[in-house]
């Protein structure tokens, strides 16, 4: 159903995949666009158990697109060195696939939120948890149930 890597010596196998994309910063969702043309955006998450949380406004060109087609894809890339010299690049990637859902209980929301508080903002849990509490009939969470996963490494 997936693609299988190319370079078999380069593959990881899905537990380092799955490290990468957790210890990941940021990664690129993308998915199906306007008039079928592909549309990436990277955004900020929080991988738990077998799932990608994010949250987003409550408008737009992604939330129509996932309306319209929920299959997605996930990559997160790290450590990228270019070696001039040799004409390459050294890297880790992790591709996750899945099917994004609009999140609408509020208990999972917040749940979701305090997952990507811990990780991106750990010195502010209480302010955050605040604003969280303050914001929660605002928010907007999709959740990614991950299907397959794969990594590579150079």
């Amino acid at each position: 159903m997936f693609a299988e890597i190319r370079r078999k010596e380069r593959e990881m196998d899905s537990q380092q995949a799955k490290e990468v994309l957790e210890s990941g910063s940021y990664g690129i969702l993308s998915m199906c666009g306007q008039n079928n043309y592909g549309y990436g955006v990277p955004l900020n998450y929080v991988v738990e158990e077998n799932h990608i949380y994010f949250h987003c406004a409550t408008e737009g060109e992604k939330l129509r697109s996932l309306k319209e087609n929920n299959k997605v894809s996930f990559c997160v890339v790290q450590n990228a060195e270019v070696i001039a010299e040799k004409f390459t690049t050294n890297y880790k990637s992790s591709m996750a696939f899945g099917k994004a859902s609009f999140v609408s209980s509020e208990e999972e929301i917040r749940y979701a939120m305090m997952l990507l508080l811990k990780k991106y903002s750990p010195e502010y849990m209480e302010t955050g948890e605040k604003y969280i509490n303050q914001a929660i009939t605002r928010i907007l969470v999709i959740k990614i149930d991950i299907e397959h996963i794969s990594g590579k490494f150079h």
